[in-house]
């Protein structure tokens, strides 16, 4: 059965993975950090999405030996220069919180005017594997709004309404219209054929 392994222990990147992937290559089975033995993973501190993309992908490719995808991913805020950025798992500080980003993003905005709360989400994901290395990109734009909605997806779903769904955050939508349209749906629809080419 054909194997790829994702440089991630969140469960529903793994499982978002699993179901995108798993339309152009059946039988697609995802293995997760859990799924190996342990290493120590890279710290992420490039200056943009496409360098801490290709480090954690290269390090699980090193460790596992298999075709090893890796995705660096954030929101964008144009009132915020384009922070929280590459920044944005950690926006609110240490330990990781969805809530305490969100909390620190509300308080951040809230002098902003609505025609000015312009953002988009960006995926830059990675393919590490024998033959060499694959970046894609995958942008979904919209806007902050400015209370929390929703109990889909996760991190700044619950804040974010994207143009091509508008009324609704992406944490409102049913998985097929977010994979759709989001920003790592379309990066992994774009590098799915490339992951096909080598695992089958």
């Amino acid at each position: 059965m054909p194997e790829i392994f994702l440089a991630s222990r969140n469960p529903k990147k793994l499982i978002e993975l699993e179901r995108i992937l798993g339309e152009v290559v059946p039988g697609l089975t995802v293995l997760g950090l859990d799924d190996v033995p342990p290493y120590d993973e890279p710290v992420e501190d490039a200056p943009d999405f496409a360098g801490n993309a290709l480090l954690k992908a290269r390090a699980g490719f090193a460790i596992s030996g298999k075709p090893t995808l890796a995705d660096d991913s954030g929101l964008c805020v144009d009132a915020l220069n384009g922070m929280p950025g590459v920044l944005s798992a950690r926006w609110g500080g240490q330990p990781k919180s969805d809530e305490r980003n969100n909390r620190l993003l509300l308080d951040q905005l809230a002098d902003v005017p609505d025609e000015r709360r312009g953002a988009y989400f960006v995926s830059v994901v990675a393919l590490v594997h024998e033959g060499g290395e694959i970046l894609v990109e995958g942008r979904m734009n919209g806007h902050v709004i400015r209370e929390v909605r929703g109990t889909g997806g996760f991190g700044y779903d619950v804040l974010f309404v994207a143009d091509d769904r508008p009324g609704l955050t992406t944490a409102e939508l049913d998985k097929d219209t977010k994979d759709a349209i989001s920003h790592r749906g379309k990066a992994l629809r774009e590098i799915a054929p490339q992951v096909a080419e080598i695992l089958i």
